[in-house]
């Protein structure tokens, strides 16, 4: 979320010695009461906006890569040559600013004109593109289409009247009550018109005949495609008709609307069940808390997320929810869940009037599995996001792509991951064939503690803690047959790009 604080740093219209930036790195300034980023990189001086556009985070803070700069807090991407968002979870441009050496000081002398780009030339140019899924993914690959130089039609197909907008928010601060609601769309309301973009919103994709080219609608429509990309998404797996009551207040998180209505049950409720320790569901639990709720998390698991993030962290994350009063049912399920709370199969008696069920997501494949695309727990794609169907492209929760780095297909559920895929997939249906090698990363959220984790370790053998996990200061290195495969941090955003960009280029390397 945007900062209001004032810039701090010197006013770099006044000058500064160069020997404070050595070579390869930066200084936080401000001119004209705008905070600046002054860059010292193979022997230029570069100047873009210091915050980044994502959610302010501050740039001097970040990495320098290149002529690149990372944002330590969700690891966007700059050009320090233009300002421009090379690499979501960033959207929108930075401004650039005029840099010059007099007198031997480095004076940033103001804001300098956009860059104009060249008209990109396309290599392939499909008579026109459809895009199944208006989320993180689809939304990255229309932007994508359009900023590299793409004039056909595009038309997106969304059952989701609200997309696209910022959807991990709606289990974060917008479900906690911390960002209003109008802050979470991901672009303006004029943005398709601007564009050229059609979006059906409210309509489902039934059917995708691949040796036509043709996608049929719900409502009996049939689109034409020259490329298409599906980014269908994931579902909320459900609880059954034997264990819910029809009157129970049992609620799923996927959707704005889905926020919208546990934040109408939470102003009605006092105590709250959460059923799962996940992601989702912690931070779902720790929102409620801040709403004041009584809250109670049920899981099967012997702790809160030591799948993913091993025996120290999920302990750590335990202790951090019981500190605001979180309390834990932990190795246990649900028998009944009825209209006044939910019965554990212990026999214990939780009274809830508000329950949210963050038990897991499936992919949503049955549109790839009718039109007979190749599967394997996901929609299976190539190295540059292709389908087993010729121009026909999955990015996001239902992608399982062959992941460079651990040399296996994979599958991951994250947001980030989603919005470079869609641009990778944009760019590959204009015939740029380029490989989707970017390393997994996304962050959690918990009271006032972040977590960040890039890679992935569905299986390792040892881990390596650097720092205090209890003091929230850590690195935890997840390795297997000696090779590091992922790294989580907590308040360690430096170490955190450094393990992106190493992983990166082993992976290339390898």
């Amino acid at each position: 979320m945007s900062s209001d604080s004032q810039p701090a740093g010197p006013d770099l219209r006044a000058g500064i010695d160069p020997d404070r930036i050595p070579e390869g790195a930066c200084l936080g300034g401000q001119v004209d009461g705008e905070a600046v980023l002054l860059v010292r990189t193979g022997g230029e001086w570069l100047a873009i906006g210091a915050t980044c556009s994502h959610y302010g985070g501050p740039l001097p803070e970040g990495l320098i890569v290149g002529d690149t700069v990372r944002c330590p807090w969700h690891h966007a991407c700059f050009s320090l040559r233009t300002g421009a968002a090379l690499r979501p979870p960033a959207l929108k441009d930075l401004d650039r600013y005029s840099v010059e050496l007099r007198d031997g000081r480095v004076f940033v002398t103001g804001k300098a004109p956009a860059v104009i780009r060249a008209k990109p030339r396309v290599a392939r140019a499909p008579e026109s593109i459809v895009i199944v899924g208006g989320g993180a993914a689809g939304d990255s690959a229309a932007a994508t289409l359009r900023r590299e130089g793409y004039e056909g039609p595009i038309t997106i197909v969304d059952h989701d009247r609200d997309a696209p907008y910022d959807r991990p928010n709606c289990s974060k601060d917008y479900l906690a009550g911390n960002a209003p609601e109008d802050w979470l769309p991901l672009r303006s309301g004029d943005y398709d018109r601007d564009h050229g973009i059609t979006r059906l919103t409210g309509r489902e994709a039934a059917d995708i005949t691949p040796n036509r080219r043709e996608i049929s609608l719900d409502d009996g429509r049939t689109l034409s495609y020259g490329a298409l990309l599906l980014a269908t998404g994931a579902s909320p797996i459900r609880l059954g008709s034997e264990t819910v009551a029809a009157d129970a207040p049992v609620y799923y998180l996927r959707t704005l609307a889905d926020s919208r209505a546990i934040i109408a049950a939470a102003e009605r409720a006092r105590h709250a069940v959460v059923l799962g320790a996940s992601f989702i569901g912690l931070e779902v639990a720790a929102s409620l808390r801040a709403r004041g709720l009584d809250v109670r998390v049920v899981a099967p698991d012997s702790r809160p997320l030591g799948r993913v993030l091993g025996m120290e962290l999920g302990d750590f994350v335990r202790r951090l929810h019981e500190e605001h009063g979180v309390v834990f049912h932990l190795e246990r399920k649900p028998r009944m869940i009825g209209k006044d709370g939910v019965v554990l199969e212990t026999g214990e008696r939780l009274p809830a009037e508000l329950v949210v069920a963050g038990i897991g997501v499936r992919p949503n494949l049955g549109l790839a599995e009718r039109a007979g695309l190749a599967t394997d727990r996901g929609v299976s794609v190539s190295e540059m996001l292709e389908t087993s169907a010729p121009g026909v492209y999955a990015a996001g929760d239902i992608c399982r792509w062959p992941d460079p780095h651990t040399g296996e297909k994979i599958r991951v559920e994250h947001w980030v991951v989603a919005q470079r895929q869609g641009q990778a997939a944009a760019r590959n249906m204009l015939g740029q064939g380029r490989r989707f090698d970017a390393v997994p990363f996304f962050w959690s959220q918990h009271y006032d503690v972040p977590i960040n984790y890039v890679g992935s370790a569905d299986r390792v053998d040892a881990t390596e803690i650097e720092g205090d996990i209890a003091g929230r200061d850590a690195v935890v290195r997840f390795i297997r047959g000696g090779k590091t495969l992922a790294v989580a941090s907590i308040y360690r955003d430096r170490e955190s790009l450094e393990s992106e960009v190493g992983l990166e280029r082993a992976s290339r390397s390898g």
